[in-house]
């Protein structure tokens, strides 16, 4: 933990010598990217670019829990077209069903879920017209 700042001893005097203690005892050595140059830095001034970043490398993982639903529920759908057995459509539809009937009963937060469960027959006789047209 930081210790506390003595009295009378200027911010930046003391935060700088901090650094100085750091790169003495070795903190800074071997760390990754060291010696690289800094990405985006010719890139123009963006006050987000740090949340952007973030958002690329977790995947919207920092979406609101009913943004993720819905996406779960788009992809679920899309696989739901792409499975192999009327089975596997049934099964995966009733997984997602599951979770979007929990969230209804349960609230989450975030923005509305505007999210009913899927028709499955109705989903079932797509996916069977569409193994018809391309058998």
């Amino acid at each position: 933990m930081t210790k506390r700042k003595p009295a009378g001893v200027g911010f930046e005097t003391w935060i700088e010598r901090q650094i100085r203690e750091a790169q003495d005892r070795g903190d800074f050595d071997d760390l990754p990217g060291a010696g690289r140059p800094l990405k985006g830095l010719h890139e123009p001034h963006d006050e987000l670019w740090w949340v952007k970043e973030k958002l690329r490398r977790e995947e919207g993982t920092a979406l609101p829990p009913t943004l993720l639903l819905r996406k779960e529920a788009a992809a679920a759908r899309e696989a739901a077209g792409r499975a192999r057995t009327e089975a596997e459509v049934r099964s995966i539809l009733a997984d997602i069903n599951a979770k979007i009937v929990e969230a209804i009963r349960k609230p989450m937060s975030g923005p509305p879920l505007n999210l009913m469960p899927y028709d499955v027959e109705h989903v079932v006789r797509q996916w069977r017209a569409d193994q018809a047209d391309r058998g």
